[in-house]
């Protein structure tokens, strides 16, 4: 550990071109490969220490990852969001079943800022920044762009006014009332809004933007499982890291606010333990053996919710490689 470029020493089989041998031996990492010829001789890493093989393995600048830092190449677990989005977490590396290629997952409302795609709010193309804008994220941290999204429908008063039939009743009944109760209105917002099912959205990293599969502190994902009541899970996030619970209520019908005005309606979602807090929003819910069940979003400090990882898939025409 005193010599020169040395950050750690461990234990490995020697590598050679890239892949392992047969030969167990002595594995120094180094911050990166260097000549002989540039390093004084003292600071040489010798062929061997006694019988035992050395290896030289380069693995750059060693540091803390924290997952609000911009993080190359990508990976799970870290913040992420839409150019007008503050932040929210990468949930999960899958491939378009259409063409192959890697892309994002995460919500719709942390990728596509909340759009049902005919409001504006967003369109295939937007700028995808990591991290996340409210994480310091700029322009020059763009590392996707959306391809496409589940559209999230939203009620509340802006969609109660937008109707021109529910307008004027509502005008002639606010008159009727006012005329015997001065100090009331009358307001009519739909009973229903159009139900979703999932919030999730993928984009397409930008060349050369690399993409690791590797859920922060949790590792790869072995595939898909079945929700069963009382499950045990977990989850990595941004805000809150590594976080474990249990599934409580299956086939729930959910109303999520949005914002203080709006709000959205869910089918089908899982209810599980709190596991997350505000930037967890995208996180990828898997059970201990790493097999994938939900991707969180939305929540409460009792309570988190997350949609089917299988109907998420289905939607968007992507797979878990």
């Amino acid at each position: 550990m005193s010599l020169d470029n040395v950050v750690g020493v461990g234990v490995g089989y020697k590598e050679v071109r890239g892949e392992p041998t047969s030969h167990l031996g002595v594995t120094v990492l180094v911050r990166r490969k260097v000549a002989a010829g540039n390093l004084h001789p003292r600071h040489h890493v010798p062929y061997r220490l006694g019988h035992v093989c050395t290896d030289v393995v380069e693995v750059g600048d060693l540091r803390l990852l924290s997952r609000t830092d911009r993080v190359r190449p990508l990976v799970p677990g870290v913040s992420i969001g839409h150019w007008q989005v503050g932040a929210g977490t990468l949930g999960a590396v899958v491939r378009d079943r259409r063409t192959g290629e890697f892309m994002i997952l995460s919500n719709n409302h942390v990728l596509a800022n909340t759009t049902d795609g005919q409001d504006g709010r967003a369109s295939r193309g937007d700028p995808i920044r990591q991290p996340g804008t409210y994480d310091g994220g700029t322009e020059a941290d763009t590392v996707a762009h959306l391809e496409r999204f589940v559209p999230l429908f939203r009620a509340g008063p802006s969609s109660a006014t937008s109707c021109p039939v529910a307008r004027g009743v509502e005008k002639i009944a606010d008159r009727l009332v006012a005329a015997l109760r001065p100090s009331y209105g009358v307001r009519i917002y739909p009973r229903r809004s159009r139900e979703n099912v999932v919030d999730a959205a993928v984009a397409r990293p930008l060349p050369g933007i690399s993409l690791d599969p590797t859920i922060l502190e949790i590792g790869r994902v072995t595939g898909v499982a079945e929700p069963q009541i009382g499950m045990e899970v977990m989850k990595s996030g941004r805000t809150t890291g590594l976080t474990r619970g249990r599934l409580r209520v299956m086939h729930a019908v959910v109303r999520v606010a949005v914002s203080d005005t709006e709000w959205a309606f869910f089918t089908e979602q899982l209810v599980f333990t709190a596991m997350g807090a505000p930037g967890d929003s995208g996180s990828l819910i898997v059970t201990p053996e790493g097999k994938a069940v939900a991707l969180l979003a939305a929540g409460s400090d009792r309570a988190t919710i997350g949609s089917d990882i299988r109907r998420v898939l289905e939607l968007l025409d992507v797979e878990l490689p």
